[in-house]
């Protein structure tokens, strides 16, 4: 059961207490652990509890029908694809007066996981929902036959916890259309109550979350496939991994929805977008797709739906993918003498094409080279050797900085980037960040390796390399590392890019 926090934490309701309480809701480190080693991926029970919790709330889940959802998944792109969907959506501001969009994770703060028309929700009305809902849920009792473990006063979990604010939000602001980018998976994540999105989309898939989802590219393909709902049309990219697009086929089957394979449309190859990368325009294409659909859904337009790779593509959607701003994907900013490029990639798929776009960005420049790397979840090690087989010749890094997600030098977190969900134990001793420093070293013995305990002591420590000349920083490995170097670069910078 999650921990309930005492009333005394919440009475003053103010944001920080907000924080302290959702805070509450993560799980910790040793849970994670033990559900890891167990090899139990059987969530069905997920789908219903969030049921349950929704009815505690005051809703049925037909209510969510009105926000009009479009609903994506995937291992890699799916949080730059609803960020260019929802840009899309907003070039059509006097058809669509409020469009929601929720994504995870954050990476400044936790309300950048509920936007409307692209701006975080205040931190006023943060506050104001959030206490709706666990007010909600404190007063209300579960059927002890179905729900034994949520007796009056249990919460969600904090990943739940927010989906249900989300959807709160969405409708007490009278949201229109609203995009969703599944947590994890899809069959049983949390997002997945809604019954019927306007339409569905999966991005390019990958071998990630492997202790939830399976080890197979087929096993994860069934999992984001369960997404599809009956009647909401499917879409996903044309670069789809084979064994898993089959496997997609298979679910939109299932599912009594039709399945299409998007082309990366030609017409792109002459746009600069929003986000940088080559690979976005994958993405963007997908996007494009999803929010045609939504708009002949809502009878706003009345087009063609992009299919063939030379269709003419909707002006005002080129505009939105121009328009479209997503903080930490391929990202350039520069402070001083230091040129940042910034991207979360923490996959092999997505440190493979983060790695490309730096090599892409800074081949031709003769500035010195830096590495600002974090991952303590995932297999580190592996996520290296990607990023200097694309880059190249690793001694191309002049120096390689493993750091912790911490961020102060003080030992602290910044209270929306708190995470007890890692092991304190590895944290504290630097024992992933130890690791990669001695491997960093076999791998490239002329560039120095060094370990710091906070992201603000590495940031230090660049700065002082650029005292008297340029160099070029990329940063990346983790999107919780990506959002402490932000909060950390807003503190010692205007961050202007």
């Amino acid at each position: 059961m999650v921990p309930i926090v005492p009333l005394r934490m919440v009475t003053r309701r103010t944001y920080q207490d907000a924080l302290a309480a959702l805070n509450s809701l993560q799980s910790n480190y040793a849970h994670i652990k033990l559900v890891r080693e167990s090899g139990d991926r059987r969530n069905a029970m997920n789908l219903s509890e969030m049921y349950e919790w929704s009815r505690r709330l005051g809703y049925s889940v037909s209510d969510f029908n009105k926000l009009n959802v479009i609903h994506i998944t995937g291992t890699k792109g799916k949080g730059s694809t609803a960020a260019f969907t929802t840009s899309i959506l907003q070039q059509y501001k006097n058809e669509i007066k409020k469009v929601g969009l929720y994504t995870s994770p954050h990476l400044r703060s936790v309300r950048e996981r509920i936007r409307i028309n692209g701006e975080p929700i205040s931190e006023s009305k943060f506050t104001k929902y959030f206490f709706e809902v666990w007010d909600s849920l404190d007063n209300t009792t579960s059927p002890q036959d179905k729900f034994p473990h949520m007796i009056p006063g249990s919460k969600p979990g904090y990943f739940k916890f927010l989906t249900l604010l989300s959807f709160h939000t969405f409708i007490k602001e009278e949201c229109e259309c609203c995009v969703y980018e599944v947590g994890v998976g899809g069959e049983y994540d949390s997002t997945n109550i809604i019954e019927k999105p306007i339409a569905c989309g999966v991005t390019l898939l990958g071998i990630d979350h492997t202790f939830m989802l399976g080890n197979t590219i087929e096993e994860i393909a069934w999992n984001k496939g369960g997404i599809f709902k009956p009647e909401a049309p499917a879409f996903t990219i044309s670069n789809q991994n084979p064994n898993g697009l089959k496997v997609l086929i298979e679910r939109a089957a299932e599912r009594r929805t039709s399945l299409v394979e998007v082309p990366t449309f030609k017409q792109l190859e002459n746009v600069t977008l929003g986000i940088a990368g080559e690979f976005q325009k994958t993405n963007a294409s997908l996007a494009i797709t999803l929010a045609s659909q939504a708009l002949n859904s809502l009878k706003i337009i009345n087009e063609q739906i992009p299919s063939e790779v030379d269709d003419e593509l909707n002006e005002t959607f080129i505009k939105g993918l121009k328009e479209t701003v997503w903080e930490g994907r391929c990202q350039h900013i520069k402070t001083g003498n230091i040129n940042w490029y910034i991207d979360g990639a923490h996959t092999l798929e997505s440190m493979e094409a983060a790695a490309q776009w730096f090599n892409g960005e800074t081949a031709q420049i003769k500035n010195k080279k830096m590495l600002l790397f974090n991952q303590q979840t995932r297999n580190a090690n592996e996520l290296i050797k990607v990023l200097v087989n694309e880059v190249g010749n690793a001694g191309k890094f002049e120096e390689a900085i493993f750091t912790t997600n911490v961020t102060w030098e003080s030992g602290s977190y910044n209270p929306d980037l708190v995470s007890i969900n890692v092991s304190q134990e590895q944290v504290d001793k630097l024992e992933v960040q130890r690791q990669l420093a001695t491997d960093w070293e076999e791998i490239s013995p002329n560039s120095k390796a060094h370990v710091t305990s906070s992201i603000e002591k590495a940031f230090n420590l660049l700065s002082k390399r650029a005292d008297n000349e340029e160099i070029d920083v990329f940063v990346t490995g983790s999107l919780h590392l990506v959002g402490g170097f932000l909060v950390v670069l807003d503190k010692y910078s205007d961050g202007q890019s």
